[in-house]
């Protein structure tokens, strides 16, 4: 069995030692830890190496020379070096500065060992691609927050694809952010420099998307009384986002597959063929496969969009994010609206830690617009808070223990079995809590207070009793 040389670059002495560890415990590796990166590079010239490694894991935020001027000086010199960069402090422009910069995969903070394993096995078997890192421009503010691990997926797929011009197929709720996503895309892709053109097909009456789409010539139709381009012509050389592509009728489906497969098309009304050069991201809240298996999507064109699939998580899957974005959103609407920026206190921000969040983070957005004009002082408790349950129509209902008072007001007027309630409410508690933790008994029954075998006995006797 070959035998592997990992070096490990981290100021943090804990990281070094778990890491080290794990990577003895395994048979084919042998681990070096370093703690300042200069020792490292020093150690990594041929007069002092006395074997070069096959992999380096280097941390980002360290003292004098970060991760980044580490990753850079490995592929100036070093370019066929696998590198796996991790940090604590993950955020997309990290997440694409590290793949832009020739790493070979990007791990936030805090890190599954197992995974960090495997991704090291993977590393060290493919031969890597030496390539010219690019420069990403600085100053680009995405406005993308989170840090929690379903987000960090989405920072890692934007910096995996941050090379490339392939199609891109973003699926999620109503309000996740499926513009901002395909914005940043566009933004740290090779065609930054060029047009970024969004067309939504909820918002364009049916009978005049294929005109926008595509543009028309004069006299084309009612009303063109003049030739315009269409949105093809206009993202030439750069990125067209196709919001709601599911509300695309389909004859017009029809000529988007053709424009995509060939890169070419007709203006409406015109015999002169265009030719563009144009990048398609598209998105959508619906599901597409119900639509292909109603008869309202073509499944050609289904696959055609969906070379990368990209699913983004409602707010309720990232609640671990809200903290930050709702800090990040009451700074902007203060600032946009020339107003004295709002805080929350711990008990308001817990209450918007816990709503449903239908909306998801548009409507948080939303919330803290409203909390900046509407709230009294700088200091916002939970009294001025608007309703933050809600109903599947987005209609403000009752806060939950004037709900819960008003069913146990039943439960005793009707003279009903209170038990019976009780063992209800604790089911629905139990539900909600292995749905959050993806069926998790031990991280479920944490959530509820208790020890797993406690989760596994109250299952037990409700599964017995049904």
């Amino acid at each position: 069995m070959s035998t592997y040389q990992v070096w490990i670059v981290d100021d943090d002495s804990s990281i070094r030692w778990v890491l080290e560890r794990a990577f003895n415990a395994a048979n084919d590796w042998q681990p070096r830890v370093f703690s300042d990166p200069a020792a490292f590079l020093a150690a990594l010239q041929p007069a002092c190496a006395e074997r070069a490694p096959d992999l380096v894991i280097t941390d980002v935020k360290m003292p004098g020379i970060d991760g980044m001027q580490v990753l850079q000086q490995l592929q100036e010199r070093w370019p066929d070096l696998p590198v796996i960069v991790m940090t604590a402090h993950s955020d997309l422009d990290s997440a694409v500065k590290a793949f832009k910069g020739g790493a070979f995969e990007y791990i936030p903070k805090p890190f599954d060992l197992n995974e960090v394993l495997a991704i090291a096995g993977r590393a060290v078997k493919l031969k890597q691609q030496a390539t010219q890192p690019e420069p990403i421009e600085r100053g680009k503010d995405t406005g993308m927050i989170g840090e929690s691990p379903a987000m960090q997926e989405v920072f890692r797929a934007i910096g995996r694809l941050s090379r490339s011009s392939v199609t891109v197929l973003i699926t999620g709720q109503t309000g996740t952010g499926k513009e901002l996503v395909a914005r940043a895309l566009h933004d740290h892709s090779p065609r930054a420099e060029q047009p970024f053109v969004a067309l939504n097909m909820a918002a364009i009456p049916g009978e005049l998307i294929e005109s926008e789409l595509f543009g028309h010539e004069k006299g084309a139709f009612t009303g063109a009384q003049a030739r315009r381009p269409g949105r093809f012509q206009q993202a030439n050389g750069g990125t067209l986002f196709l919001d709601e592509i599911g509300d695309m009728p389909l004859a017009v489906q029809t000529r988007l597959l053709r424009a995509l497969a060939e890169g070419q098309f007709y203006p409406v009304g015109s015999h002169q063929l265009v030719s563009v050069d144009v990048r398609v991201i598209a998105a959508t809240h619906i599901d597409l496969r119900k639509a292909i298996a109603e008869g309202t999507f073509r499944e050609d064109l289904y696959h055609r969009l969906n070379v990368i699939h990209l699913r983004l998580p409602t707010l309720a899957e990232r609640r671990s994010d809200i903290a930050a974005l709702t800090e990040h959103f009451l700074a902007s609407a203060a600032e946009e609206l020339q107003m004295s920026p709002k805080r929350l206190t711990a008990d308001a921000l817990a209450r918007l830690e816990q709503a449903q969040w239908p909306g998801n983070v548009r409507q948080l957005e939303n919330v803290c617009r409203w909390l900046t004009v509407m709230a009294s002082g700088d200091v916002v408790d939970t009294d001025e808070l608007p309703a933050l349950t809600f109903a599947a129509d987005d209609e403000p209902v009752t806060e939950w223990r004037d709900g819960l008072r008003h069913e146990l007001q039943q439960v005793f007027a009707t003279d009903a079995d209170y038990a019976e309630f009780a063992q209800e409410l604790e089911q629905i508690a139990i539900d909600e809590a292995l749905k959050i933790t993806s069926g998790h008994r031990q991280q479920a029954a944490a959530k509820l207070g208790w020890g797993r075998n406690t989760l596994t006995r109250k299952l037990a006797r409700n599964s017995t009793k049904d």
